[in-house]
């Protein structure tokens, strides 16, 4: 059988592009899919047409071929898997293709021909590109919610604290060794250690322990009561310094998990992702300058407005990549789990050695241990397919599994914060019950004399 191929999707959007299937090295059939655009979502239908070029006589009996279309997985995208006669004029057909949505996520749907008294598969080597509407909302939202948190970040900064951190860089120079030499270090030994026979997996991990701090890590710190002026020095150094530590990284080790990937640092992404932090920062700090009672307000509502913003991004995470949890294993989870963690407790450790600040140490830990993982899962994208799809599973796993740890030390500190609350309530209770009455009224007479 010969076969083309198209991405459907639920709540996606499909860019669909012409494909060939060939039947040998001088004959070749061609797919064509119009619209080039198909969005569809749960339990409803969508149609596209469907044309076949360049059939080869050899797939024709009485102008009539063979058709069938395949769904990769019939629990996200439903068709009508049943072989169908089609009729061939000219070695060409033209039709409707029927897809349904089903779940949460995306599918390959194949076009096989039939090849007469022979049981073979051929697939197409081209690769589709595919995008999900619920992606660009759940980025273009973080994207903007982040940049408004920024301008508060701008607002609360203390440029004094920052010269300070910058003239005497200890705090910096930690997170710099945490983020580009323990991580890379942490992913490459997780990936040899759970992933021996399968490499694609171990590449996954690897590119997302080269990439930068990502910019939660900066509310991350915030919610925690850590030092905001240095997170936000780190992530800045992180940024910039990923323009060479990545690619030295990338063909150093990186070469030993898969040496025959062809990979390109996505420097626009990068530089893009540098400007959309430091406008809306630059926005906070005009506002402090210029526009103090609304620096007040900004500087007052920072962390509630970090706490929502975190819960948003891992709710609404979790929901967008529900689909991937089918392909998560153990190894995959402890992957997931280890790399962040094994950053947080490094790091915060390699900082207590330095002789560094609880606040400091906090955010060292926080910054190196929260990776950018978008930017790693855009790298894989330069993979050829099925790879790419294979390795993102892993630096979604680490989103997913990353703030964990850093809930439940929110949650510890609330409710240590409460039991504090609490001792320092009865405590002064105890003290006005055993002052005498009398004492308490000649003080307060004599604080009332003029």
């Amino acid at each position: 059988m010969n076969s083309a191929s198209i991405f459907v999707s639920i709540f996606i959007v499909i860019s669909i592009q012409s494909v060939t299937g060939s039947v040998n090295s001088e004959i070749s059939w061609k797919a064509t899919f119009n619209p080039q655009k198909v969005q569809t979502i749960m339990d409803s239908m969508n149609y596209t047409t469907l044309t076949l070029e360049n059939i080869p006589p050899e797939l024709i009996v009485n102008e009539v071929a063979e058709m069938q279309l395949v769904s990769q997985f019939l629990d996200r995208v439903g068709v009508d898997e049943k072989f169908q006669e089609i009729k061939v004029l000219q070695n060409t057909w033209n039709g409707n293709l029927t897809v349904r949505g089903v779940f949460l996520g995306q599918s390959e749907v194949y076009v096989k021909l039939k090849l007469p008294g022979r049981n073979e598969t051929q697939k197409a080597k081209e690769v589709l590109d595919v995008v999900r509407i619920i992606d660009h909302i759940f980025t273009g939202t973080v994207a903007l919610l982040v940049s408004i948190l920024y301008i508060n970040f701008g607002a609360a900064l203390d440029l004094d604290k920052v010269k300070g951190i910058l003239v005497k860089p200890i705090g910096p120079c930690i997170g710099f060794v945490g983020q580009f030499v323990l991580m890379p270090l942490i992913a490459y030994g997780l990936g040899l250690w759970l992933f021996p026979q399968a490499p694609e997996l171990a590449l996954g991990l690897f590119f997302t322990g080269i990439s930068p701090g990502g910019g939660a890590s900066n509310v991350w710190t915030v919610i925690l009561g850590g030092n905001m002026n240095l997170s936000i020095c780190m992530t800045a150094i992180s940024t910039f310094s990923m323009f060479g530590m990545m690619p030295l990284w990338l063909f150093t080790l990186g070469k030993t998990i898969f040496d025959k990937a062809k990979l390109q640092v996505p420097y626009m992404k990068i530089t893009t992702f540098a400007i959309a932090l430091i406008v809306p920062l630059g926005i906070g700090l005009l506002i402090q300058r210029y526009l103090p009672r609304v620096r007040r307000i900004l500087v007052r509502i920072l962390k509630p407005c970090s706490t929502m913003l975190i819960l948003f991004i891992v709710i609404f995470a979790i929901w967008t990549n529900y689909y991937l949890f089918q392909l998560f294993s153990w190894e995959i989870i402890i992957a997931g789990l280890g790399l962040p963690w094994c950053g947080y407790i490094f790091a915060y450790i390699l900082a207590r050695v330095m002789r560094q600040s609880s606040p400091d140490c906090l955010a060292i830990a926080v910054e190196t241990g929260i990776q950018n993982t978008g930017i790693a899962i855009y790298l894989l994208q330069v993979l050829e397919q099925p790879l790419a799809d294979m390795t993102i599973v892993v630096p979604v796993s680490v989103a997913i599994m990353t703030p964990f740890p850093l809930l439940a030390l929110y949650a510890v500190q609330k409710i240590r914060d409460c039991c504090n609350g609490r001792e320092h309530l009865i405590s002064l209770n105890d003290t006005d019950n055993s002052t005498p009455i009398h004492s308490v009224n000649a003080s307060t007479y004599k604080e009332e004399l003029p």
